[in-house]
């Protein structure tokens, strides 16, 4: 708790994420420290890929949505085209929306993780 001007107690400001940092000495170290605790704490994105064969042996695939999975909690997912979300337990759990008639017309689906990016930027245009 905290107190206001007016001596009341208040609530202290939660988190989504609580870790703890010592700040230090230097704007440009924090700066670092900071971009080291957005890489350690960011959600998996990944797409829902629909798959078909349009003729023996030849195959075709989209992007059907994509997911943001986060360490613990749910996982969100939006079409691609935008006009549909959901959240689910899992990102596995996307495949079944995604796989049309238990995939016996040849429509399935299934997930392509993006590689976790090795650095974090504070500015919009450096990390571009």
């Amino acid at each position: 708790m905290r107190s206001s001007r007016s001596g009341e107690q208040q609530p202290k400001p939660t988190a989504l994420v609580e870790v703890h940092m010592e700040t230090p000495h230097s704007p440009e170290l924090f700066d670092k420290e900071l971009c080291e605790l957005v890489l350690a704490v960011a959600p998996r994105i990944f797409a829902v890929m629909q798959e078909c064969e349009v003729r023996p042996g030849l195959k075709d695939g989209c992007v059907a949505a994509w997911g943001v999975a986060f360490h613990e909690g749910p996982v969100h997912v939006i079409t691609a085209d935008g006009t549909g979300q959901m959240v689910l337990n899992s990102p596995e759990r996307a495949l079944r929306w995604f796989t049309r008639d238990g995939g016996e017309d040849g429509v399935t689906a299934r997930l392509v993780w993006l590689s976790r990016a090795g650095s974090a930027a504070l500015d919009h245009a450096e990390a571009a």
